[in-house]
């Protein structure tokens, strides 16, 4: 399976495609729209016909597509979409660098988009984000290696790509090298199978700095991490950046060798945790403004309040919902925006958990009334419940802060500060962190 070129993989792909979408959808966005161009480094390229096309594709058949893709290839392959104007452009850069190897010496082969500027850092990315820069600004010197771990969609890749575009523009002369750990196994296969072992490690040796996502795919093949603990050793000694990055840290990855395990401890380990509602609206504000997309904050607190999993869903939702605008003629708003994302909300069916259930749960927690949450009571035993409350109904419900405020009788002051207060109080005390998920758990059970 994994030897068959771009153009097989997809037309085995569109056959499994015009099987699982009505026959007018898959002429229009499939046939019509897409047609592959090259498959490099684990991922197959799809040229779309425009970049209002490729927006609605991801918004409303990315999945789809990746699946398809997937299961005729035979393992985990990433779809990426391009222009004809950025196809050729790409193209252009793959000659002059003469290989598939994302290998960088004054040209640009990360996303263009995947910067630091347009990272958004709030509270659960804060410190990945610190340590990229600081590692970026000091490749070799800062910390080294710099591991980055987190779940899928959160934005490691961003951070690397963020990474890779930072020395580029400040250090030029360097040589950089992106891949996947997938890649290097088997770029190391095809070394061991046609004797070209020498090759291979000069390739990776000579880096300035090496770049390596999801390195959790080496555990447990003891030829990869052989050579990559040789090559970590090369490259650490000579004074060389080494950035990895993983869906776990380094002590949760079963089949790890320890002495990878180890290396990987020796610099720095920085997580990234799903994002608060307060980045979450940070972050599709961000897509907005960047995609010039006209869009009320109601609607963007919306769609966070629903969308809590990853990044890439939550800027998929947003995709869909002004596509769906855009081909019924009609503007976006909160009700529009309701039915773009029916069939995704009803699977989390987060409508049945409203502010009154999340007041009479938080209530019956704390042994007080729901007449005192919403009082003007402020004991510590009555005012700590009713921050909790307050707190839960903005990760919970897709209220905005006026609506809350009402619900409460408060001011958006402190409806904010209530939010902020139990949001750092559950990162600083196990307690309220044991607290809040428990909370959460019996709201969602209700």
């Amino acid at each position: 399976m994994n030897s068959m070129d771009y153009e097989e993989i997809w037309e085995k792909a569109t056959v499994l495609l015009r099987e699982d979408l009505p026959d007018v959808s898959y002429k229009t966005w499939i046939a019509s729209s897409l047609k592959p161009v090259a498959l490099a480094d684990d991922r197959l390229y799809l040229e779309v016909v425009s970049d209002f096309m490729r927006k609605t594709i991801l918004g409303r058949y990315q999945e789809l597509i990746s699946n398809a893709v997937q299961e005729v290839a035979g393992r985990a392959l990433t779809v990426e979409y391009m222009t004809p104007q950025e196809r050729a452009a790409w193209q252009g850069r793959r000659r002059e660098e003469g290989g598939d190897a994302l290998t960088i010496s004054g040209v640009n082969m990360f996303n263009p988009k995947s910067t630091f500027d347009t990272f958004v850092v709030g509270n659960s990315n804060r410190f990945a984000h610190a340590a990229s820069l600081a590692v970026a600004e000091a490749p070799g010197e800062a910390y080294n290696p710099l591991f980055l771990y987190g779940g899928v969609g959160l934005g490691k890749t961003h951070l690397m790509h963020a990474i890779g575009h930072y020395i580029q523009q400040q250090f030029p002369a360097m040589r950089l090298l992106y891949l996947s750990s997938e890649t290097f196994t088997n770029e190391l296969i095809q070394a061991i199978k046609n004797n070209k072992n020498v090759e291979f490690r000069n390739r990776f040796r000579n880096v300035d700095v090496l770049m390596v996502d999801d390195i959790q795919f080496i555990a447990g093949r003891e030829s990869t991490q052989e050579e990559f603990f040789h090559t970590f050793n090369a490259l650490h000694g000579a004074g060389k950046q080494i950035i990895i990055s993983s869906d776990k840290p380094p002590k949760e990855i079963a089949r790890l060798e320890e002495r990878l395990r180890s290396r990987f401890e020796w610099g720095l380990i920085a997580d990234i945790q799903k994002p608060d509602i307060e980045t979450r609206v940070a972050i599709l504000r961000k897509k907005a403004d960047s995609e010039r997309i006209a869009v009320d904050d109601e609607v963007l607190e919306l769609i966070a309040a629903r969308i809590e999993s990853n990044i890439r869903e939550l800027e998929g939702a947003l995709t869909r919902v002004v596509a769906f605008a855009s081909l019924t003629g009609r503007s976006v708003d909160a009700q529009l925006a309701e039915e773009a994302l029916r069939d995704i909300l009803s699977v989390r069916d987060p409508k049945r958990i409203t502010c009154e259930l999340i007041q009479q749960a938080v209530a019956e927690y704390y042994g007080v009334s729901v007449a005192d949450i919403v009082g003007q009571k402020r004991k510590r035993e009555i005012a700590l419940p009713r921050q909790v409350a307050i707190y839960l109904t903005r990760e919970m419900t897709e209220m905005s802060l006026p609506r809350i405020g009402d619900a409460f009788k408060r001011d958006h002051s402190t409806i904010m500060h209530s939010c902020d207060k139990i949001a750092e109080m559950a990162k600083t005390s196990a307690e309220m962190a044991a607290t809040v998920d428990d909370l959460k758990k019996r709201i969602q059970e209700k």
